[in-house]
């Protein structure tokens, strides 16, 4: 036994001094090998991993905070006592964040526009299997897609893309009231469906026409756990609802005010990029501060978002152990990557590369959003916070250099 140990000893000792023989380690912090020369100072940041079928998705708040919020509300059932809520919960708007929420639709308008008119130009493709995106010219030969119907070698089937791969659109019911009752499965056709970044901004204090909403003038109060609306009881002299339906806002649209395009003085891509790039920034950062006050549920399994304080009870899910939920959705907090869901494609630094992206070589490649990625393609500035993402500060060797590795 003593004797297998120092030769195993002795092994690892050689391979220490083949490798230290190998390599020269730099004042700046760099690994000079013979084949690559590469930075180690850079710290990679991992995007989000595709969940399994069986997962659920990360909960925004812990476990025992959720315990200690059931606890306290059950508590407040058994006291019989009046509680004053505060803006949005009590109905009433956040006067302070009316304007964030115009900035947020302006920023979504502009963003369209911007991807739009990008998008003629840059190659966008789509495996028709699964829901993997590339972004520029030829598609990356990376095996990831694992679906069922997919390729033996997991080999992705590329089709054309559109703005729609690069910028998905998550839709949520529109609610006329929205600390009113929840859209039930009946209503499950009546009721329209509008973008969610949209319904959170109308539901912040944005006037649509075609797409009306309850404006209360008195707040409403919690008793016993539940919800009184003395506005209902004691209406003031004139009518609040007249002339509104509460849904079937499709039978008179007149225009569409949120997806109104915005025309570009010139042909400068770089210019209309930069300004997709600032919409982008804003629109997510401003909405995450609208998330902070206005809340929004996402199903811990499937893609469905309802902007509002509880989730819908239309029974359409269609995720993991679905029968045990009656095909109703598992609710949860959402945050802004379930209303504007960052679709992360392979990223390189150069941009003129006639090669496609080997999958011997994906360990060395960087990710970014689709949007930024496209932007980024035709000259718009990166921010500092997809800089550990792209990992462009790792060289990216050749084939014949890979095997000397291996």
């Amino acid at each position: 036994m003593f004797h297998r140990r120092v030769q195993s000893i002795s092994y690892l000792f050689e391979l220490v001094t083949q490798k230290n023989s190998l390599q020269k380690l730099t004042a700046s912090g760099e690994i000079e090998h013979s084949y690559v020369r590469f930075s180690t100072g850079s710290t990679l940041t991992e995007v989000p991993r595709k969940l399994k079928r069986n997962e659920r998705k990360p909960l925004v708040k812990t476990f025992n905070e959720l315990k200690r919020e059931a606890r306290l509300k059950r508590k407040e059932r058994d006291d019989v006592n009046e509680i004053s809520l505060h803006p949005p919960h009590n109905g009433l708007l956040v006067k302070g964040l009316i304007p964030v929420a115009h900035k947020v639709l302006a920023a979504r308008s502009e963003l369209v526009s911007c991807v739009s008119r990008v998008a003629s130009s840059i190659a966008i493709y789509s495996c028709r299997l699964c829901e993997e995106v590339h972004v520029g010219h030829p598609p990356h030969k990376i095996r990831t897609c694992d679906v069922p119907g997919s390729l033996t070698n997991k080999v992705h089937t590329w089709t054309r893309g559109g703005v729609e791969h690069v910028l998905p659109v998550v839709e949520s019911f529109h609610l006329y009231d929205r600390i009113g009752r929840a859209v039930s499965h009946n209503e499950r056709l009546e009721v329209d469906r509008i973008p969610a970044i949209v319904e959170l901004c109308i539901q912040a204090g944005v006037d649509i026409p075609e797409y009306p909403t309850r404006r209360r003038t008195c707040p409403v109060y919690s008793v016993a756990g539940r919800i009184m609306d003395f506005e209902k009881k004691f209406p003031k002299e004139e009518s609040l609802g007249e002339d509104i339906y509460a849904y079937g806002f499709w039978e008179k649209k007149s225009s569409t005010h949120h997806n109104k395009s915005i025309e570009f003085n010139s042909d400068n891509l770089n210019a209309i990029a930069t300004r997709g790039m600032k919409a982008w920034e804003t629109m997510r950062y401003e909405g995450s501060k609208l998330m902070e006050k206005y809340v929004a549920q996402t199903c811990g399994y499937c893609s469905e978002v309802q902007v509002g304080p509880k989730g819908h009870r239309v029974r359409d899910c269609q995720a993991f152990k679905h029968q045990m939920r009656d095909g109703q959705h598992a609710w949860q907090e959402a945050t802004i990557d379930d209303i504007v869901p960052p679709v992360y494609v392979w990223h390189v630094k150069d941009f003129e590369r006639e090669e496609p992206l080997e999958h011997s070589l994906s360990r060395y490649y960087g990710k970014l959003p689709a949007v930024v990625e496209l932007f980024a393609r035709v000259g718009a500035r990166v921010g500092e916070q997809y800089s550990s993402l792209m990992r462009e500060d790792v060289a990216v060797p050749e084939l014949d250099e890979l095997k000397l590795v291996v």
